[in-house]
């Protein structure tokens, strides 16, 4: 169920994704009562807010996602909010996870240290490659953070499988983010591409990474440059907000 519908909205308002965060919550929170009634209490369960709450909305909301006994909660505050967490961390005592949009060490540092997060959730690339996300590891281990790197359906099969291999050398890997299996275009491009199996990730045996491309069958598939819907988010009022 996606935060945003058809909702009555100014006149001459910008087209985008509208939703109303209370709304949101509401609905969410029913949502996943649903599903814990239906799937019952063997099943971990995740829920990605997309910092697109205000700080105090974000820590009553986790206080009522409490009851449903997530595996984390992603994403509750954005980066500039950081400050947050410990009022976050004060009122509730879900797992939270973040990081996805961080840079720089100064961005989770403290975080980690202050033991204000559960999960760790960084892009690899983004903070520079799997030697600043090995010093990481040791860092969260130190502090009890587990690592849940981001890993969704717009990374290369090389984004997935450098993801994989920092976690076998984690011994404090908590979960692997796989949003859904790799299509035969992916396959073709990228031979030994890791795969999924009854809820387990797998890597080949091959030297490195293990993943090549294949430029040529790379060259049947042009890139296609359109703006997806839930990048232009926005309040019911009009507010651009976060994607």
């Amino acid at each position: 169920r996606e935060p945003y519908c058809e909702m009555n909205k100014p006149l001459g308002a910008s087209d985008g994704a509208y939703y109303d965060p209370k709304v949101y919550m509401r609905a969410t929170l029913d949502m996943f009562e649903q599903l814990r009634q239906h799937f019952g209490w063997d099943i971990g369960l995740c829920h990605d807010v997309h910092e697109r709450l205000f700080p105090n909305d974000a820590a009553n909301f986790a206080k009522e996602m409490e009851k449903i006994k997530l595996v984390f909660l992603e994403d509750p505050l954005p980066p500039e909010q950081v400050g947050w967490f410990e009022v976050l961390r004060q009122q509730t005592t879900i797992p939270i996870a973040v990081g996805e949009l961080f840079n720089n060490p100064n961005e989770w540092i403290n975080l980690i240290s202050r033991r204000l997060i559960d999960y760790i959730r960084l892009h690899i690339t983004q903070i520079g490659g799997i030697t600043p996300a090995r010093k990481v590891i040791a860092l969260c281990d130190t502090f009890g953070v587990r690592t849940a790197w981001h890993g969704p359906s717009d990374i290369t099969p090389i984004g997935h499988a450098v993801n994989i291999h920092l976690d076998l050398a984690s011994p404090n890997f908590g979960i692997q983010e796989w949003l859904k299996d790799l299509e035969e275009p992916s396959l073709e491009v990228f031979p030994g591409a890791p795969y999924r199996k009854k809820g387990f990730l797998y890597v080949n045996e091959n030297p490195g990474i293990g993943v090549d491309i294949d430029e040529k069958a790379a060259a049947k598939y042009p890139c296609v440059n359109t703006l997806p819907k839930w990048t232009m988010t926005r309040l019911p009022d009009g507010t651009s907000v976060r994607p």
